[in-house]
């Protein structure tokens, strides 16, 4: 029986080279591949496709709701890896780990067009 193994989103974003510096920079992703308007990010097991949008389009619509979930594993060390480069990012573009009320443990990240990332792990039940 065939069986899907990742998921990989594409990210619509105004400037594809801020957009790339910013996975690079911020979230430690690696681009492998980048054309004229799309680049292609991973990180461990996770990718993400960029493509760079026509400039009319408007990116900071909040009916636009664009947003993925990562899953990982030890995600207070990861965060810690990565908080030194995201704290200074904007007041309000990151929320610090936190637990929700459906067992995940999670912290979010919006990207450089309002992009939500979210990464999550279980929380282990004692």
């Amino acid at each position: 029986m065939p069986t899907l193994h990742q998921i990989t989103p594409f990210v619509p974003v105004k400037s594809l080279d801020k957009a790339v510096d910013f996975y690079s920079e911020y979230l430690n992703f690696v681009c492998t591949f980048k054309a004229d308007n799309y680049a292609f990010l991973r990180h461990d097991q996770v990718a993400i496709r960029i493509v760079e949008v026509d400039e009319n389009i408007d990116l900071h619509d909040p009916n636009r709701e664009n947003s993925f979930y990562i899953d990982v594993t030890d995600i207070d060390e990861l965060y810690e890896s990565l908080a030194p480069k995201l704290e200074t990012l904007p007041q309000g573009r990151v929320r610090a780990p936190f637990n929700q009320d459906y067992g995940q443990r999670e912290f979010h990240v919006i990207d450089e067009d309002c992009t939500l990332i979210f990464f999550g792990e279980g929380i282990k039940q004692a």
